[in-house]
C-alpha cells in the first residue's frame, strides 16, 4: 500500500471524530481523547493510528475500527458473530453467508460497518459492510448478509509504522 500523507489531528478534527465514535460504540472510545492521532491517507482508504497502530480507518467517509482497533479496544456494539464453519472462510477475506451467522446486533441496519466475530472466543475477525439488516441476518437461510472489506491477516491488519 503507497502512502499519499501523514500528519497529525488537529484537536478540532480529531474531536469531530471522537464524538462521531462515541455515538456509535459508546464511551469506551471517549478513551482515544488522550492519545496521539495520525491520519495516514493510501489510495483505498485513510488509516487513523492512536499512538502508532492502525487502529480506526475512514471508508466511504465513515470512521470505523480496524480488526486490529475492535480487537484492542474490546468493542461490544455492532457485532455479527458467525459459527466455527465460517471461521476459515471469514479469515480468507470471504464475504458473510447468512447461514454462518448465530447472532447480530439487532440494531444493525443495511448499509452499516459491522465487526465480525467467532462464537467461541468472541474475537473479531473482520470488519464488513451489513447487506441485510441485524434481525434478518440470523433469520435468513441463504444469501450473502455482510460484504467483506478488512480481516485477520491481510495488507491492513499486517502494516507496520
Amino acid at each position: 500500500m503507497k502512502i499519499k500523507s501523514r500528519a497529525q489531528l488537529r484537536k478540532n478534527a480529531k474531536n469531530k471524530m471522537l464524538k462521531d465514535l462515541v455515538s456509535t460504540f459508546g464511551e469506551t472510545m471517549a478513551e482515544l481523547e488522550n492519545k496521539v492521532l495520525e491520519k495516514i491517507t493510501l489510495e483505498e482508504y485513510s488509516l487513523i493510528l492512536v499512538d502508532g497502530k492502525p487502529l480506526l480507518f475512514e471508508i466511504e467517509g465513515h470512521l470505523f475500527p480496524t480488526v486490529r482497533g475492535a480487537l484492542e479496544m474490546g468493542l461490544q456494539k455492532r457485532l455479527v458473530t458467525v459459527d466455527k464453519g465460517a471461521i476459515r472462510f471469514v479469515s480468507n477475506g470471504a464475504d458473510i453467508m447468512a447461514p454462518g451467522v448465530v447472532e447480530a446486533d439487532p440494531e444493525i441496519r443495511e448499509g452499516d460497518l459491522v465487526i465480525i466475530i467467532e462464537e467461541t472466543h468472541r474475537k473479531p475477525l473482520a470488519i464488513g459492510k451489513a447487506l441485510m439488516e441485524g434481525p434478518q441476518m440470523v433469520e435468513a437461510d441463504s444469501g450473502k448478509a455482510i460484504k467483506s472489506i478488512t480481516y485477520v491477516g491481510d495488507k491492513l491488519w499486517n502494516m507496520e509504522f
